[in-house]
């Protein structure tokens, strides 16, 4: 890894990380209660193109970065958690400022857990992905 891609990846990270919690929001805000099955489709939208951003960043790590299977599973792991920790943001913000009958304490373990909760299986799905792209033949 020469000293481009070792800065890349930071970039990377913070880019991907703000795009997830961008793709949560958005979808988040086209979703209408009111509108029957809506809903249903926007959050199925959102992970659609959440997990396009997830692949393409697993396949740029490896394949453009040339990233090991762990540090490209920690990258898009840290891309995941950063993701959540700003959507969780959003969502605390969102409550100071709309009535909720949640207790704000839920909000604030948010900003805690959802990090935690999503960048583990990212890490563990991108480590396999990671380790099952190592063994494609390399093209000239």
């Amino acid at each position: 890894m020469d000293a481009f891609s070792r800065k890349a990846w930071v970039r990377v990270v913070i880019l991907l990380g703000i795009a997830y919690s961008v793709v949560g929001i958005v979808f988040g805000t086209l979703a209408s209660p009111t509108v029957s099955g809506q809903s249903r489709v926007m959050r199925l939208a959102a992970w659609v193109v959440s997990a396009a951003v997830y692949a393409a960043h697993i396949g740029y790590e490896r394949f453009r970065l040339g990233a090991s299977a762990r540090a490209t599973a920690m990258h898009v792991a840290m891309a995941v958690a950063l993701g959540a920790f700003l959507l969780a943001a959003a969502a605390t913000v969102h409550s100071m400022i709309v009535a909720s009958h949640a207790p704000y304490w839920r909000y604030l373990l948010a900003l805690a857990l959802w990090p935690i909760v999503t960048a583990l299986p990212a890490f563990l799905v991108a480590f396999v992905a990671g380790a099952l792209l190592g063994l494609l033949p390399r093209s000239a």
